[in-house]
């Protein structure tokens, strides 16, 4: 079985670089798309995988679930933290592997992950703890960045600057594929396989790329690491996929496709 824990604590790096908390709002549409495929009611048992900065769990903690939230970034789960104790939720959040939760056998009557345990680079185990945890009968819902979409053409366009992932590494982007949830899952949920379309719109595409550069942490250490003539290049390249949004009045419109992936429990 290939180890990737080199390639899991450089993504903790990475999620804790930049500010996600401060781009998050970007996908609220698709948070809003989570909660109501799964219709959080009070005193559920709530996972969220790969929590971020805790937009999702906020949402299902204020219809009355019991939330707790997984995340590989610490700074991630300390801003979570921070922004429940201002909000006056009761979530329990948590630095974790999606691949190896640190929870009980069928302890969850609901799981959730907004575009985040996608990035697990071992598919296989990321979807047998998602069973794992997921009581029979309990719910499941996730979204997934499709390859066809605009952010998956950003992921290939980040992979050519980036060094090749450790062999057996799933890519992100085939989660967005649906034969490839029901091979993952489909054993241990009865699916529902959804082509859904989040909308982030910006004044121009030029604001919005100087805004995202710098607050997403992927980009983030693009930027800061690459040498000089490859971070021109990256950033020349990254522009133009931004200009492809700009609308006739000049403001930005991204119309990014991705799966919303609901089951039940077998």
């Amino acid at each position: 079985m290939p180890d990737f824990t080199a390639l899991k604590q450089m993504q903790s790096v990475v999620w804790s670089a930049g500010a996600f908390e401060e781009v998050a709002d970007s996908i609220g549409d698709m948070h809003v798309a989570l909660i109501e495929a799964l219709d959080p009611q009070p005193g559920e048992r709530w996972l969220d995988v790969g929590c971020g900065a805790g937009n999702v769990a906020e949402l299902a903690a204020g219809a009355g679930a019991r939330v707790t939230g997984v995340d590989l970034s610490p700074r991630l789960i300390e801003v979570a933290r921070a922004r429940a104790q201002a909000g006056g939720y009761e979530i329990e959040y948590r630095v974790g592997d999606a691949e190896n939760l640190d929870v009980e056998d069928a302890s969850f009557d609901k799981v959730v992950s907004s575009v985040a345990m996608i990035f697990a680079p071992d598919h296989e185990a990321a979807a047998r703890e998602l069973a794992r945890v997921t009581r029979p009968g309990g719910r499941l819902a996730f979204s997934a960045w499709t390859p066809e979409g605009t952010v998956g053409e950003m992921f290939r366009v980040f992979a050519s600057f980036q060094p090749p992932p450790p062999p057996g590494a799933g890519i992100p982007a085939e989660w967005g594929r649906e034969e490839h949830v029901r091979n993952m899952l489909g054993d241990a949920f009865d699916l529902s396989v959804e082509r859904r379309i989040s909308r982030f719109t910006d004044e121009s595409p030029e604001h919005a790329w100087e805004y995202f550069a710098p607050r997403f942490g992927p980009v983030k250490m693009m930027l800061d690491n690459l040498e000089p003539e490859r971070r021109e290049e990256f950033e020349s390249v990254a522009r133009k996929h931004f200009e492809s949004g700009r609308q006739p009045d000049g403001s930005y419109l991204d119309e990014r496709e991705y799966l919303l992936v609901s089951g039940t429990r077998r």
